[in-house]
């Protein structure tokens, strides 16, 4: 229906199965370079020599790139065709990785990230379009329900294997299988075409002016978010003029196009109530399902690693493959409202579950909790999507500004997500230490205690009483940090529960508040119709 689009003529059966798995693996494929790289950020630290500051511009680039390539994507599409599209970026990801391979270093691993975040744009999309030839056109929505949502598996898959890929082959064992995948969806797309679309001249001069001042924009921003919290906000002067430049420039772009007669974005449509509260909602939910990573800080804070959390990440797994299953089975227009509070109802009661952990919570008391914030996750995704796009179908020319929308929503969602999460963690777990060791005195008796019994137990090895003795209030103040790091997750887990009953009841709120203004036209309609009725009998028998 859109140029830049495939059409959709009828496949057989067999055909239409190689276009769910050619998706599925285009899908993977724009995402699980990254998530592999993101779940092992510690790791790729120490392989390149950097600090924590630095290494967090890697997955920043990713989100630069992603969100400003999706501005001129579409057009690039609607006017060079899908093959060009599909190959040019499928080829620049492979040689992107293929050159780390021979030269790491930090700013190697910023220029992959940034060609994976392009790649990853294109894939996004053409997944989808792969997707949706495997379906008829009655179950036309359970495909864009699916093709959504195969990228939220990426996560939970490379939690579960990445810990051998770097047995194999260190951070080489990463690159080597992110270059695989990018071949094995290159040679996939070259063997299964997708059918040919319309072409129209798409690209007009002030497009690329456009992009030449939101790109930047939104790559400031993307930093301030992703370093924010490892810098702390108020420690960097550098995070406050980023923020001032992203600003000023994005101003910049939306003004631009706000006075264009054919605009890139169409600011109207973009500020009108449906499209700010989709966006909004959109915001608010992956802000609730950055709870995941609040999960992983709170396990690492009781001295786990990932090997010891295979069981939960696939727990988390099958969440997410069965919540996107059940939003495929049950999706229609008229269930959309229902569908995004149930899943905010789930992620409520996983997060308030989680609420309640101490220092002998291991991943086995999490499966339940995790899996329903999993399911809940992937379940609202694509419903979301369906419900902004119906417009989109009604005015084709803001297929770009709803791309932009649901994108920027998506990725600075996440960066905005964890950064809210770790600053709130990192001020409770102030606050709960301050009390904790407000009350640690050696007057207390059972405070002398715990330094002797913490001292006593290397009796062997130090001779020296006062050693001893340090060691032990030593001990005493690492129990009393990670009390204190367990009591702040658990107000982060509550307040993310807060949230998602917050956002549900403020789309239920919308949703009643539509049925009511809707039950109050009908019969308002009803009596104009009968008025006009009776004056047009009254005139006849006038006449």
């Amino acid at each position: 229906m859109l140029p830049g689009s495939p059409s959709t003529p009828l496949h057989s059966d067999r055909r239409r199965y190689a276009y769910l798995v050619v998706g599925l693996i285009v899908a993977l494929t724009g995402g699980l370079g990254n998530a592999l790289v993101t779940v092992n950020l510690p790791y790729l630290q120490g392989s390149l020599g950097v600090y924590s500051t630095e290494i967090a511009w890697l997955p920043a680039a990713y989100v630069m790139a992603n969100v400003s390539m999706n501005l001129l994507l579409v057009k690039f599409r609607q006017q060079y065709g899908l093959r060009l599209f599909t190959e040019l970026f499928l080829v620049l990801y492979a040689l992107a990785t293929l050159a780390h391979l021979f030269v790491h270093g930090l700013g190697s691993a910023i220029a992959v990230r940034a060609a994976s975040g392009m790649s990853g744009a294109a894939l996004t999309v053409l997944g989808l379009y792969y997707t949706l030839q495997a379906f008829p056109a009655r179950h036309r929505l359970k495909a864009v329900v699916l093709g959504v949502g195969f990228a939220q598996l990426t996560m939970p898959l490379a939690r579960l294997f990445s810990s051998e890929l770097l047995e194999l082959g260190e951070w080489r064992g990463l690159y080597f299988f992110e270059l695989g995948l990018a071949l094995l969806a290159l040679g996939c797309v070259l063997l299964l075409k997708l059918p040919p679309g319309d072409r129209v001249k798409a690209f007009e001069k002030l497009d690329f002016l456009t992009f030449a001042l939101f790109a930047p924009g939104v790559a400031l921003l993307s930093a301030v978010l992703a370093l924010g919290r490892s810098v702390w906000w108020l420690e960097a002067p550098w995070l406050g003029y980023s923020l001032a430049g992203a600003i000023v420039l994005i101003c910049a772009a939306l003004l631009v196009e706000h006075n264009r007669a054919a605009p890139l974005l169409n600011t109207r449509w973009l500020s009108n109530g449906n499209m700010l509260r989709l966006a909004l909602s959109v915001l608010l939910i992956r802000i609730v399902l950055s709870e995941a990573t609040g999960t992983v800080g709170f396990l690492q804070a009781l001295g786990l690693n990932n090997d010891q959390m295979q069981t939960l990440w696939l727990w988390v797994l099958l969440g997410s493959v069965a919540g996107l299953a059940a939003s495929a089975l049950t999706i229609t227009p008229a269930r959309i409202p229902a569908s995004l509070m149930f899943s905010l109802l789930l992620m409520a009661v996983g997060a308030a579950m989680d609420s309640r952990a101490s220092n002998l919570t291991r991943p086995a008391q999490m499966y339940l909790s995790q899996f329903l914030l999993a399911f809940g996750g992937a379940f609202f995704l694509g419903p979301t999507f369906v419900s902004g796009f119906g417009a989109v179908i009604a005015a084709p020319s803001n297929l770009i500004s709803f791309s932009l929308m649901f994108t920027i929503s998506q990725n600075i969602g996440g960066l905005l997500g964890s950064a809210l999460v770790g600053t709130f963690q990192v001020l409770r777990e102030k606050y709960h230490s301050s009390q904790l060791v407000e009350h640690l005195t050696l007057l207390d008796p059972q405070v002398a205690a715990r330094i002797q019994a913490g001292g006593a137990a290397l009796g062997g090895v130090l001779g020296d009483p006062a050693a001893r003795n340090a060691k032990g209030v030593a001990a005493l103040g690492a129990a009393a940090s990670r009390e204190a790091n367990i009591l702040a997750y658990n107000d982060v887990f509550m307040a993310i529960a807060v949230l998602a009953l917050l956002t549900m009841a403020w789309l239920a709120a919308r949703y009643l508040w539509h049925i009511c203004t809707v039950c109050k036209a009908v019969p308002a309609a009803q009596n104009a119709q009968t008025g006009m009725a009776n004056v047009s009998l009254n005139n006849s028998g006038a006449t």
